[in-house]
């Protein structure tokens, strides 16, 4: 099968300029684009790639959930994070949760290529950052696929009836979920883990979880 790799941005000029470095890096390969993540993973449908180049904001994923959410269902698929974040926590936490590169947009052509051919060659690149783990970034990772979309749920301000109505299941079983998610990221109620769920975000400052 021929080389592909998926480049999913929702900025058709920003996708462009990746596929000018993604074919420096991959000559042979083609490239598919996708404007979304429900896009991408059509893409991946088809067929694992080389490599997808992920935005972290596009209208169906905002923040580091959709990594998590890609690695956990395509856990040996090379995901190259591309971000306008300059945040060194962020490049922490992308590498923690299993990204293989963190490209910001601000990078030169040279640069992405770089980081690119690391990727190609399985290597990891990411810019300046201490490397240390987040205890509350392996907890939250630590969730299941459908705990994770009941804490977004919560992070929406949804009530248990709403959630159970959104997912179509029952009150009975939002509450278990509830119960053990509070367990694993070792809070008692929901503004905790509203706070603690924040690290996943990537446009603002989160709070540290010893003052929740």
């Amino acid at each position: 099968m021929a080389q592909r790799i998926i480049i999913a941005d929702d900025h058709p000029l920003f996708r462009t300029a990746l596929g000018h470095a993604v074919g420096k890096v991959w000559p042979e390969a083609a490239i598919v684009e996708a404007s979304s993540a429900g896009e991408a993973r059509t893409a991946l449908g088809e067929g694992e790639p080389e490599a997808l180049l992920l935005d972290l904001h596009m209208e169906d994923s905002n923040g580091l959930s959709v990594l998590m959410d890609m690695r956990q269902d395509f856990p040996a698929l090379p995901i190259a994070i591309v971000s306008a974040s300059e945040e060194t926590r962020v490049f922490a936490a992308a590498s923690q949760l299993g990204a293989a590169a963190f490209i910001p947009k601000s990078s030169g052509l040279d640069e992405m290529r770089s980081a690119l051919a690391a990727v190609r060659d399985g290597d990891r690149w990411f810019p300046d950052c201490d490397g240390s783990e987040d205890d509350d970034l392996a907890k939250i990772a630590s969730l299941t696929p459908a705990q994770r979309r009941i804490l977004g749920a919560i992070r929406q301000g949804l009530l248990n009836k709403q959630i159970a109505y959104e997912l179509d299941i029952s009150e009975a079983t939002v509450k278990a979920h509830i119960t053990a998610i509070f367990r694993k990221l070792g809070v008692n109620n929901r503004t905790q883990a509203v706070l603690l769920a924040a690290k996943l975000d990537v446009d603002q400052p989160v709070a540290d979880s010893a003052s929740v």
